[in-house]
């Protein structure tokens, strides 16, 4: 048995199709925060099995109704969890800032579980929203013609996925207002600027294995997963896309996919599409510091996004 793929400190794949996952530190959820919020586990769907993570903030304004924000994690959908520290406490101090309803998805990964697997996942997390409205006290404030999507690289591919289902499903009982995309991890066959550029093997090498271990069976890079110009959409159903602010980072290796993916929307006559860069700053920098200076003021804007839609 050989090792066929490898994130040093995060996954091994093997041969025999078998996976190794590392640990990485993560915090319990807890229904008494000094920080302003609680949090705690749910189960969206057992057969599959879809959890996630509610995050609800305190407040005195017990008939006032919210906003919910759905977010959906990232690490190239084969790694990730809504449990990891940084997600939590980024995605707790979120609420507080937005006053939002946080509900942070953990979708199956791949390579176990290979796209479009990951997508049908987290737009149960949809339903359960509205089904639950009724019956979850902690959705008893939730505002569900107000629910914004949001995610990090992998995740922000999955809330552009997600926004395309809930546009063709007449029976979706959800108003998705906005998508607030954070380095959204996409590509295609054809290779960017910077993907060609002097010193960008390591990183083209580590974002091809993940695309190669997501994908399904037979696909390329050019999967309407990946290629975001390869998705089928008429003019009516992009009329009807949400307002969208994408986030990149200045020193992110995927920042030529994001600021192509707003202008790809743009094109597509999607109105409200801003794009917002965080100078100095790397790939999903909220996660690894999510008490910096920098995460303070994502959350800052992605509050006035949410406030004002």
């Amino acid at each position: 048995m050989s090792m066929v793929a490898e994130a040093p400190g995060y996954i091994q794949v093997f041969s025999d199709g078998s996976v190794k996952r590392f640990a990485l530190e993560a915090a319990p959820p807890s229904i008494e925060s000094p920080n302003g919020y609680k949090s705690k586990d749910v189960v969206i769907d057992p057969s599959k099995p879809v959890t996630a993570r509610m995050f609800l903030p305190n407040t005195s304004e017990a008939a006032c109704q919210v906003p919910v924000l759905v977010y959906f994690h990232g690490g190239g959908f084969s790694i990730g969890s809504t449990t990891w520290l940084g997600y939590h406490y980024f995605l707790g101090d979120l609420s507080v800032a937005s006053k939002s309803i946080v509900l942070s998805v953990d979708y199956r990964l791949a390579p176990e579980n290979k796209l479009p697997t990951a997508y049908d996942d987290c737009y149960s997390a949809l339903d359960w929203v509205s089904r639950e409205k009724s019956s979850e006290p902690w959705l008893e404030r939730a505002d569900l013609s107000r629910v914004f999507l949001s995610g990090d690289s992998a995740g922000g591919n999955i809330a552009h996925q997600v926004a395309i289902k809930a546009i063709r499903d007449k029976g979706c009982r959800v108003k998705i207002k906005g998508l607030l995309p954070i380095h959204p991890y996409f590509g295609s066959q054809k290779r960017t600027k910077l993907e060609m550029a002097d010193g960008a093997a390591t990183d083209l090498a580590m974002n091809d294995m993940f695309w190669r271990l997501s994908l399904p069976d037979g696909s390329d890079r050019d999967y309407y997963g990946c290629n975001f110009e390869k998705v089928e959409m008429c003019n009516e159903e992009w009329r009807r896309f949400p307002a969208v602010v994408v986030y990149v980072a200045e020193l992110d290796f995927l920042k030529e996919r994001g600021v192509t993916y707003a202008e790809f929307l743009k094109k597509k006559g999607v109105k409200g599409v801003s794009l917002v860069e965080a100078e100095g700053e790397s790939h999903v920098y909220h996660v690894f510091r999510p008490e910096s200076e920098a995460t303070r003021l994502l959350q800052k804007q992605m509050s006035e996004f949410i406030n004002s839609h």
